[in-house]
């Protein structure tokens, strides 16, 4: 299984927010899409449906830029890949005009769908603060300008 692109930028921006220091200034999406090289537009996509989930807030004018939540603090890897990729079937069996001779009768759609769930249920298992956890979280201080050895919480 592949992430989409949006899935990617979203758990980045997601760990990027997560070890912002409340004495930061908060980053723009701007700042966010040059620091982890996406496009803007992109970005701006994927912060209006963190928005919309509830787990980042943007913060208009002056002292503004993107916060994360207390839902955003305590979500799942699992919540959010799910949200963004969402839990469709893997392999389209229907396959738009021509549906696969063997629909009525294959296992395979089952042990996809199997394998998808226990991947989201092990992904339900790691939280925001566990994948910025050392060492991760002091590289993401440093890449963002930050002192390396600063705490991540």
């Amino acid at each position: 299984m592949r992430l989409m692109k949006s899935t990617d930028l979203a758990l980045r921006l997601l760990m990027r927010l997560a070890v912002r220091s409340a004495a930061d200034t908060p980053p723009t999406t701007r700042d966010v899409a040059a620091t982890l090289g996406a496009a803007y537009t992109h970005m701006a996509k994927v912060v209006a449906r963190l928005q919309h989930l509830g787990l980042v807030e943007a913060r208009r004018g002056r002292g503004g830029g993107l916060v994360l939540t207390v839902a955003g603090r305590s979500a799942t890897v699992g919540a959010v890949v799910r949200a963004f990729e969402g839990s469709g079937d893997l392999a389209d069996c229907t396959g738009g005009d021509v549906s696969c001779p063997l629909n009525s009768a294959c296992r395979l759609r089952g042990a996809l769908l199997a394998a998808q769930e226990e991947f989201y249920a092990s992904l339900d298992r790691v939280s925001l603060t566990d994948i910025v956890a050392a060492p991760t979280g002091p590289l993401l201080l440093a890449i963002t300008g930050r002192p390396v050895g600063a705490d991540c919480g």
